[in-house]
């Protein structure tokens, strides 16, 4: 058989997978269905090998070529094909489809596109879907091209430069977007509004919202029934049919569907799916070297969804998990506020909208963290248990102990603790640090700020829960666990866990591991503990974004109540080094257990589960315990295995569902019988494999002894070394930074001292201070935010605090702020202190002078005095027009003022301008 007949084969069971019937010329019967797909049909530039036909009429053909073939130069011949004159046609129309295909790479072409561009498929597109195309009259990407002007109310200009610059990119034809934007700027509301758009106007059929866990997929869920476009005053969900995947099932009536990857992967695989793959991220589990393997499914053909926006798009969709994307033939856009190389060439460098979050910060839109440092001798230098001691040890899936002693010497370093050594002391030892520092940290509060810990595993974030609980001596409600495994044995799930952190009062800290570490929103958060270091950048990034949100007093209140002001920062107290650590772009972390060793092993060996997430969840063990192994173990359970190396029974298990290894089999095969190996023969090629990997385990010789030496490397609680403070309190780098924050904002205001008329004022008349208004002050701060973002006013106070030279609170009004800054840069001030305390002093020296002779003020004068005062302390001076408004009007305006001051009215004005502004 030829190459070109054997890659015909494939496109034969392609296109009737696709739901095509195929005929020969000689016994063409277009009435066998709505779609015929003819062989070899003459045209006047010889016979085409492929013509599609709708309801009797011709609308495309298909180029077959051999498997290798690129078919880029195939374009041209397929072309000629498509304008060529069909025998026993009288429409001469030109046909609108046209595909190149080898079998195994499909190339598609619609002449109806403004800029007809071919692109790959993974294999055709159905019938009824041609037929719909057609009745449409217009391309999807020719209707991409027609957007109306967007009506900007509610939206944030990062929005509208997102939505904008998406709306060219998909005008342009290009397949892939990515939109970068701060955590808290608004990218799932930015997605809505785009996703509206493209229903209403683009005339999209379907949009896919694709998330990684279950928590993000119900988040955006929320958000879509609680959209209403600028221009209809019903809801989305009133207007379009949102459905979130809880089956196989994709409802052909929804416009939008909401799927986390794994469920997406599993109907596709026609496979049913475990509820609890969707409750972690993908990307929070070590991959194996092997790709997932997707195949046709009818039920959601590859042109199922025209748009497909991937929430937290740095994440989980590389490796096995790119070819969910690879199948559909849609638009890609991608959501993430961190985005690494691999994201970027992933979106092929088209990054629509960069908003960073240092201009967020800047907009008011996040805000700033300080680092606060603890630093133990354990931590940093680890510590030896002598040969002789008596320690407990702890089995890591039972938390099983039992009390041995050491034979030899164990030295571990920080990095092993709660890994392979527990120090309860160490945990205790940063926990009641950070209690006592509290005050320090956050200055003035009553309760504990929100605060969420970071731990390494289920069971380090077990131990500091408890060691919370004791050492504030608080009661279980304050400081639960919001990890995975939460709810799994009764009790709150994670996601009323979660809610109850962000509304109530209880808890005060909540421990998580991965749950909440990216894409959550709990703006009440104030402060962050890392207790585990991170070593990808931006994992690193992610979750400090949990910190990163703005809070109104009022909503800040009802869960902190002691809280002063809006959020105005959060603090990332680091215990560990994170802040310091060496980062990369990529994020290896190890697969978090769900079953024990011995639950996977008689799975497999009693239970006959040979799926492929049991197998590889054995191997990853089985790689895990053997970089443990002393030479003796691996010798011991070498000849357990009849000479298989613990390594060579890994690779077995990652064989059974390796695409490379089975495509290995097939060709040989084919190779041996002279044909292609069927699904079914393909499918026995891997049962072999599996019963070859897996027969090992049926010794229970073997699966004791793996048991038992697991039990040899449980965790070892180091009960005899305590810890000790090094140091604690504001990071090195923070002073460094604060400084040259100061400084620069200095030279700016030098700079621009002629430019801008306030900082003339400031600077070369101080005797017209009384003159400047609020519209001045906000025309610094306006220039200011725009030239150099970094020295918004609230990020140039919270480095006058890091160093320490700060009197008094933050104001809450960022030109109070700036006047405060201006007034201690030119010295006015001795020390920053916040524009209304200055004002209030000002007052009431000038009433102490006012009444030192026979004036008395009245207690209704009082009043107005005190009004006008808190009126200049906010808006900078009070004028005339100020008394047509609350709280002047409520008391009778400026008649009401003239009857109580007479002729001394207007220059009262101008006097307490001028006074209270020196």
């Amino acid at each position: 058989m030829t190459p070109e007949n054997l890659a015909r084969q494939l496109i034969d069971r392609m296109l009737v997978d696709s739901g095509w019937i195929i005929q020969d010329i000689k016994t063409l019967n277009f009435s066998a269905g709505q779609g015929v797909v003819v062989r070899e049909y003459p045209t006047d530039s010889g016979p085409a090998d492929y013509l599609l036909f709708i309801d009797r009429k011709p609308v495309g053909v298909i180029e077959a070529k051999a498997e290798g073939t690129i078919l880029s130069p195939v374009e041209e011949q397929s072309s000629r094909y498509a304008v060529s004159k069909l025998k026993w046609q009288k429409d001469h129309q030109p046909l609108r489809f046209i595909y190149e295909s080898t079998g195994a790479e499909t190339h598609f072409t619609d002449n109806l596109d403004p800029a007809p561009r071919a692109r790959e498929v993974f294999t055709f597109h159905r019938p009824e879907t041609v037929r719909e195309w057609i009745r449409q009259g217009t391309s999807l990407r020719h209707r991409l091209q027609q957007f109306p002007v967007l009506d900007i109310r509610n939206l944030r200009d990062c929005q509208v430069s997102a939505i904008t610059n998406l709306e060219k990119s998909f005008g342009k034809n290009q397949p892939r977007a990515l939109v970068q934007m701060a955590t808290g700027s608004g990218k799932t509301f930015t997605a809505i509004t785009t996703a509206y758009r493209l229903l209403k106007f683009a005339r999209a059929t379907r949009i896919l919202f694709l998330v990684d866990t279950r928590n993000l997929g119900e988040q955006a869920e929320q958000e879509f029934q609680a959209f209403s476009p600028n221009d209809d005053p019903r809801k989305f969900t009133e207007l379009y049919n949102v459905q979130r995947l809880r089956s196989s099932f994709v409802d052909s009536s929804a416009q939008v569907c909401i799927s986390t990857i794994q469920r997406m992967y599993s109907i596709l695989r026609g496979e049913e799916i475990d509820e609890s793959a969707e409750e972690e991220s993908p990307n929070e589990r070590q991959t194996s070297s092997f790709s997932r393997e997707v195949v046709y499914n009818y039920r959601v053909p590859i042109e199922t969804f025209d748009f497909i926006i991937i929430d937290e798009a740095h994440r989980s969709i590389y490796n096995e998990w790119k070819q969910v994307l690879d199948y559909f033939d849609s638009f890609l856009v991608g959501l993430t506020a961190t985005p690494d190389s691999r994201t970027f060439g992933f979106f092929n460098r088209n990054v629509v909208s960069e908003y960073t979050y240092e201009r967020a910060v800047a907009d008011g839109v996040n805000v700033p963290f300080d680092v606060y440092s603890i630093e133990t001798e354990i931590t940093k230098n680890g510590a030896t248990i002598k040969a002789g001691e008596w320690v407990d040890k702890r089995e890591r899936q039972t938390r099983r102990k039992r009390w041995e002693q050491v034979d030899e010497e164990t030295v571990y370093r920080g990095s092993a603790l709660d890994r392979d050594v527990v120090n309860p002391d160490q945990i205790r030892t940063v926990i009641r640090t950070f209690r006592d520092k509290l005050p320090e940290i956050f200055p003035h509060r009553k309760e504990i700020p929100k605060t969420l810990i970071f731990a390494k595993s289920d069971f380090h974030a077990d131990d500091i829960i408890r060691t919370v609980r004791e050492e504030f001596g608080e009661r279980n409600e304050f400081c639960r666990k919001v990890t995975y495994s939460v709810g799994k044995d009764g009790g709150d799930k994670p996601s009323e866990v979660l809610q109850q952190f962000r509304t109530a009062y209880y808890p005060r800290i909540a421990v998580t591991v991965d749950m909440i570490a990216t894409g959550t929103d709990v703006k009440a958060l104030e402060c962050l503990l890392f207790m585990r270091d991170v070593k990808s950048r931006s994992y690193f990034e992610q979750m400090k974004g949990r910190g990163t949100r703005t809070m109104l007093e009022d909503d800040l209140k009802l869960v902190t109540p002691s809280a002063v002001g809006n959020k105005t920062h959060f603090v990332l107290v680091d215990a560990v080094g994170v802040s310091k650590s060496l980062k990369t772009d990529s994020r290896p972390l190890e697969r978090k257990p769900g079953v024990s060793l011995k639950d996977l092993l008689w799975n497999v060996a009693v239970g006959g589960d040979n799926s492929e997430d049991t197998l590889t969840s054995l191997a990853n063990r089985l790689t895990r315990l053997e970089k443990q192994l002393t030479p003796v173990e691996r010798n011991q359970l070498a000849t357990a295995a009849g000479g298989k190396t613990i390594n060579r029974v890994v690779n077995e298990l990652l064989d059974t569902y390796s695409p490379d290894k089975l495509d290995d089999l097939a060709k040989q095969f084919q190779k041996n019988n002279g044909e292609i190996p069927t699904p079914g023969t393909l499918e026995d090629i891997r049962n072999e494999l599996i019963q070859q990997a897996t027969r090992v385990f049926d010794d229970p010789n073997y699966r004791n002894l793996l048991e038992s030496i697991r039990r040899n490397h449980d965790q070892v609680i180091d009960g005899v070394n305590l810890d000790t403070v090094l140091s604690a309190g504001w990071d090195a780098s923070m002073a460094e930074k604060a400084g040259t924050i100061v400084a620069d904002f200095k030279t700016y205001l030098e700079e621009n001292r002629d430019q801008i008329t306030a900082l003339q004022i400031f600077y070369n008349q101080p005797n017209r201070r009384r003159e400047i208004t609020y519209q001045m002050i906000q025309q610094v701060v306006e220039k200011l935010k725009t030239d150099r973002p970094n020295l918004a006013p609230f990020a140039v106070w919270k480095a006058y605090e890091v160093l320490g030279k700060v009197n008094g609170n933050q104001p809450k009004n960022e030109l109070v702020a700036l006047v405060s800054l201006i007034r201690r840069v030119l010295e006015i001030d001795p020390e920053l202190t916040a524009y209304d305390q200055t004002v209030n002093r000002n007052f009431q020296n000038w009433v102490f002078r006012q009444q030192a002779g026979s004036l008395k003020f009245t207690e209704e004068q009082m009043e107005w005095l005190r009004m006008m005062k808190d009126t200049i302390a906010r808006s900078i001076q009070v004028t005339k027009d100020d008394f047509d408004y609350s709280p002047f009007v409520d008391k009778g305006g400026l008649g009401r003022l003239w009857s109580l001051f007479g002729d001394r009215t207007f220059p009262l004005i101008e006097e307490l301008n001028e006074s209270l502004a020196a």
